[in-house]
């Protein structure tokens, strides 16, 4: 080569092979030879380098601000898809560091989110990331996160963990609280290894005031790492959308579509009606219409909102706020079915017989508009005789023939037995400040069982005709009971003077005999809960295997596509199954439909969880200004470590521990549930009646301590008095035992 190469050949050269940056790589790149030569591209090296151009990194150069071949990361964690990202530990260019691709190999150990590697870095182009990653060396685990209160102190401060299961405090030095005030809620990450004493932690994010308004909910979103706020590019996406056109869809605007929500519904997804089946074949049956949000026509496979609702998996509910699978401009407008405006929607009519028994269904793609947005107890009244403005002009077309076709559909569900559970929903009244004002039962009219039958009759076609079609689906499944868990329920129902009989299949019809011989009895709550607590968790998967709990062969979720992504899944599917656009399910939708089913099961869960948090710390807030008052209540779950009593008034659950029970020394007995008195022979069991004394109740961790004041009526011995002087009992303990043992112990399954 006759003369050296420029400058800017040297960058693009170095920026497209960063693992041969090397001067002799570069000398042998560019065919220079010679030492006369070889110097001259060593003293432009250093002019660039003394530019700020290059940078050099032991035996190598990289433009200013690149990322070494080889460097150590930190795992984000994975995407919507699934993929795990990164980030570089340390990064002195500008603005945002670079998007790194993990890639792992074969044989490549697990990675989870804060996890250090040293990896061997590829850049690209024309992705989403700048580079990949291919691990070298692990170089340590993720380090330990906690959620809690600052207490600042002279040589830094103190973390009190809100965590149910964490009761030890954290250190914090003096150059790791990042500025934390006393009393703020922060959250810290372990520093260093754990060694005897306080772990040590630095605080790496701060979150405000605990006590404030709204607070509870947002502990939830943090602690359980649920995404509260839309990428701008997802909101770019929902705000640039508009109405769907008409197109080749089906015209449904003459069909008097209505929507039943709860008063206070944050979006309309579903729209129902029903009339007389006008064949004559069919005397005294019904046609039934449940008309679906058309998402899929919005949030396409691959787009920022499909990566975003797929990470989300679903929506969350709280008490105050409702963090949304989609953004507001989707899920509360255009993708919400208020009343007289058009609307796309996914469609089903059904024919049922006089009996409730589906004939056939017919799916479509349609335009829909809504002739009222009602709410349940608006409809009950009216069908009970009291119509507002409103309801009075739609009782005898719409109201009264929705009715008439439920009451069909309680016959086939009669028929067919599925799990007749009655659990009563609570409802935590806030004030505006974020406080509660009272909770109490939510009530339950017909109105809430017509719209779920309807529901569930939608469910079941969709899975029908994908399973007919062949085409790939995303199932609900819910398995039956195992064997210990249908045990502990017979144990419960023998112990409250009921039967379940042994030694045949199981069926629901057999757990809704138990539930009919405890309605009206004082058992009848315990009976239902503890029924819910034996069953399997319901979750998606690829495959069908039945769902045991509504008794059906095939189901899936249609009907909820705005806060569930698996509607949304099968949304596709139906309209990849008929043809009715380019917006189905995707070649890349079915490849990860496993994968998509865990994370979207696994989301669920994480909101359940969420959910329960909020609603066991708005409980204890409320019940915080009672500590020393009396309750009646049933002993609900018992461990070797005390007793689990489900008040009456709230529904709250609380902890007996163990030491205060009584004077004498208790045994555990794990197969009957029980603890007997080692001198009296007491026996505490699961559905006794008892009275207790809130002894304390710790807001921001959601526990509740009781003391044991009668059982059936009858009073036990006093606690126990120790001699001598006791270790004070640091405040909160026993509820955050109580809270992290109820988690392990009384886990709803739904």
């Amino acid at each position: 080569m006759d003369q050296l190469p420029s400058k800017a050949q040297i960058l693009d050269w170095i920026a497209q092979n960063p693992a041969l940056s090397a001067k002799r790589d570069i000398a042998r790149a560019f065919g220079i030879k010679g030492s006369a030569a070889r110097i001259e591209l060593k003293r432009l090296l250093r002019e660039m380098e003394a530019d700020g151009a290059l940078e050099k990194r032991e035996r190598s150069f990289a433009p200013q601000g690149a990322l070494p071949p080889v460097s150590v990361l930190e795992i984000t964690g994975p995407d919507a898809e699934g993929d795990l990202f990164a980030r570089p530990l340390e990064w002195e260019g500008e603005g945002e560091p670079p998007r790194i691709l993990f890639v792992p190999k074969k044989g490549d150990p697990a990675m989870a989110q804060g996890e250090r590697i040293l990896a061997r870095l590829t850049e690209v182009e024309g992705e989403d990331h700048s580079h990949e990653a291919r691990l070298i060396r692990r170089l340590g685990g993720a380090k330990p996160r906690i959620l809690g209160i600052f207490r600042a102190s002279a040589d830094g401060g103190r973390i009190l963990p809100i965590d149910k299961g964490e009761d030890k405090e954290w250190r914090v030095a003096r150059d790791g609280a990042a500025g934390a005030r006393d009393g703020e809620l922060v959250e810290a990450e372990q520093v260093g290894p754990r060694r005897l004493g306080l772990p040590l932690a630095r605080v790496t994010s701060r979150l405000g005031d605990p006590a404030g308004p709204r607070a509870v909910s947002l502990i939830a979103i943090h602690q359980h790492g649920i995404p509260d706020s839309f990428p701008d590019a997802v909101l770019a996406e929902a705000e640039g959308a508009g109405p769907a056109p008409m197109g080749e869809r089906e015209d449904l605007r003459h069909l008097p579509f209505v929507t039943i929500d709860p008063v206070d519904a944050r979006d309309r997804d579903d729209a129902v009606l029903a009339e007389p089946d006008p064949d004559p074949q069919n005397p005294g049956g019904h046609v039934v219409w449940v008309a679906i949000a058309d998402v899929a026509h919005y949030v396409r496979p691959g787009s920022a909102l499909d990566r975003e609702a797929r990470k989300r998996g679903n929506s969350t509910y709280f008490p105050d706020r409702v963090v949304p699978m989609l953004p507001d401009a989707l899920s509360g407008d255009l993708c919400s079915l208020h009343e007289e405006v058009d609307r796309p929607c996914m469609a089903v009519r059904m024919r049922l017989s006089a009996q409730g028994e589906k004939i056939s269904h017919r799916f479509t793609r349609g335009m829909m508009r809504s002739r009222a947005s009602l709410n349940y107890a608006q409809v009950q009244k009216a069908q009970d005789g009291q119509p507002d403005e409103a309801t009075a002009p739609l009782l005898e077309t719409i109201i009264r023939p929705l009715y008439e076709a439920y009451r069909a559909l309680k016959h086939a569900r009669a028929v067919r037995q599925p799990l007749d559970l009655d659990l009563p929903e609570r409802r935590i009244e806030l004030s505006e400040d974020g406080r509660v004002l009272s909770v109490a039962f939510r009530e339950r009219f017909d109105a809430h069982r017509l719209i779920e039958e309807f529901m569930v009759l939608a469910n079941v076609a969709a899975a029908e005709e994908l399973t007919r079609l062949r085409r790939p689906l995303l199932f609900r499944v819910h398995e039956e009971p195992s064997p210990d868990k249908l045990e502990a329920l017979r144990e419960v129902a023998e112990a409250s003077g009921f039967t379940l009989a042994k030694g045949q299949v199981l069926k629901t019809a057999h757990l809704n005999r138990l539930l009919a011989q405890a309605e009206g009895t004082e058992f009848d709550e315990l009976l239902n809960i503890t029924t819910l607590r034996s069953m399997t968790q319901a979750y998606y998967h690829a495959e069908n295997f039945g769902h045991f709990g509504l008794a059906l062969r095939s189901y899936a979720h249609f009907t909820s596509p705005i806060r569930r992504y698996s509607d949304l899944i099968v949304h596709r599917a139906l309209i990849l199954a008929h043809g009715w656009g380019d917006d189905g399910l995707s070649a890349q939708d079915i490849e990860m439909l496993e994968e998509t089913a865990k994370q979207i099961s696994d989301t669920e869960r994480r909101s359940m969880a969420a959910e329960r948090d909020t609603t066991d710390r708005y409980l204890a807030s409320w019940l915080s200004d009672r500590v020393g008052a009396e309750f009646a209540g049933r002993i609900s779950g018992v461990q070797r470590f005390g007793l689990f009593v489900k008040l009456d008034e709230s529904g709250a659950d609380g902890l007996i521990p163990i030491r205060s029970v009584g004077r004498e020394f208790f045994h555990f007995d794990p197969e009957s549930q029980t603890l007997m008195g080692a001198d009296t022979g007491t026996v505490l069991g699961i559905g006794q009646r008892v009275t207790v004394r809130l002894a304390e109740a710790v807001p921001l961790t959601g526990g509740l301590t009781l003391e044991l004041l009668t059982v059936e009526d009858r009073g036990l011995p006093a606690p126990k008095r120790r001699r001598g002087r006791s270790a004070p009992r640091k405040p909160g303990r026993d509820a955050a035992r109580a809270g992290k043992a109820k988690r392990r112990v009384l886990r709803t399954r739904r």
